[in-house]
């Protein structure tokens, strides 16, 4: 909480609204699957324990799982829930009041998923004397360099994910259907490992086929493999909330030769970025490494070669800070956790091969362990 509020100092903000689950998570634990309402923690500067105030219903949610006392665990009644007539930051404009919070300089999580147009424009209407500062990413630039606790969350969620790719691989035959594939995924990441259970992903699993590799986000459909099918798996384990993502590219009998050519390119790309990366480096050095390797065969990569990685909530299990890209400068440190993401997608065809890697003292470590060749599954027909 005292990193957080040296950040809060340094974005020039006396308050700070945070909307983003991963973000309240973070700062007090909260766990529950109700962002589908509004809810925040509210982090005064000069006030030892943030507040949790949400919908009243997960008030008990909030004292189970955060470790915030009672009298900071403040709910509003179900009635601003979805209602024309009141909004739930209305009710938080008035604990603002009330607390003599409402004249500050107020940070306020602007480009969260969950912070709506609404949200923004009620803070407006009803704290007219504060002053309103973007702090979107604040809280998630405090989250960047793990500690040893999550980390080893991440290397469980690891173990978990491993478990995945593995199912998916086995249940993957002719004449089985995508979704058989991705039930198989979904059971394998939640039964966990026995040392680990399995959290929900941030992400479904993402599995196109073929000629749909070129669309790296699709998910499944009744389609039935066939043989000399191909498909590109990105999923994640995740452990306490903490995921660990992976992508692989698999063929049933055998692949077409520009997916094993492209494969290839993808592999030793991975491989000498992965041999290259250091603490010091910048984000954009690492790209550079990457993108460098590929224009030995001829091949570009025109999106970010990856991003922090950590705690998350859905619709995503990045940080939204850090990326792997031209331009970014950030520095590497030891104790990062990142998805390296080399997927490359042409016009009808695309492979994925990705690591969730931590920066170590003197290098870094992939945190599963699955072999980055195309995995070809022979047939049983």
């Amino acid at each position: 909480m005292n990193y957080t509020k040296q950040k809060m100092l340094e974005y020039g903000t006396e308050v700070l609204i945070v909307s983003n689950p991963s973000n309240m998570f973070y700062l007090t634990g909260y766990n529950a699957w109700s962002f589908y309402v509004h809810q925040v923690v509210v982090v005064m500067i000069d006030v030892d324990q943030p507040i949790w105030i949400g919908r009243e219903m997960d008030a008990h949610s909030a004292q189970v799982t955060t470790w915030l006392d009672d009298n900071h665990i403040i709910p509003y009644p179900d009635e601003f829930v979805q209602s024309t007539i009141r909004h739930p930051m209305d009710y938080v404009a008035n604990i603002l009041s009330e607390l003599g919070q409402g004249e500050r300089k107020i940070g306020l999580e602007m480009d969260a998923f969950y912070f709506t147009a609404m949200c923004y424009e009620r803070m407006l209407q009803e704290l007219p004397n504060a002053e309103f500062k973007n702090a979107s990413t604040l809280t998630n630039w405090v989250r960047v360099i793990k500690s040893e606790r999550e980390i080893d969350y991440m290397r469980k969620a690891a173990g978990i994910v491993e478990n995945a790719v593995q199912a998916a691989y086995d249940t993957l035959d002719v004449g089985v259907r995508e979704n058989d594939v991705a039930a198989a995924v979904y059971h394998a990441q939640i039964a966990g490992t026995k040392d680990a259970f399995g959290d929900y992903t941030s992400i479904v699993p993402m599995l196109p086929t073929s000629e749909n590799t070129a669309s790296p986000h699709l998910t499944w459909s009744d389609r039935e493999y066939k043989y000399g099918d191909y498909l590109t798996l990105e999923i994640a384990g995740a452990h306490r909330r903490y995921h660990s993502p992976i992508a692989r590219t698999m063929a049933i009998g055998d692949a077409p030769q520009k997916v094993k050519d492209l494969s290839n390119v993808v592999k030793e790309g991975i491989n000498e970025t992965l041999a290259s990366i250091k603490p010091g480096m910048t984000a954009e050095d690492v790209e550079s490494v990457w993108r460098n390797q590929i224009a030995k065969h001829g091949v570009e990569k025109d999106s970010r070669l990856g991003y922090s990685i950590g705690c998350s909530f859905p619709p995503d299990w990045g940080e939204h800070t850090i990326s792997l890209r031209p331009g970014d400068l950030s520095v590497l440190q030891p104790n990062m956790t990142f998805h390296l993401m080399p997927g490359i997608w042409m016009d009808d065809y695309g492979v994925e091969i990705t690591e969730s890697i931590l920066v170590t003292e003197d290098g870094c470590e992939t945190l599963a362990d699955v072999s980055r060749d195309l995995l070809i599954k022979p047939s049983s027909s």
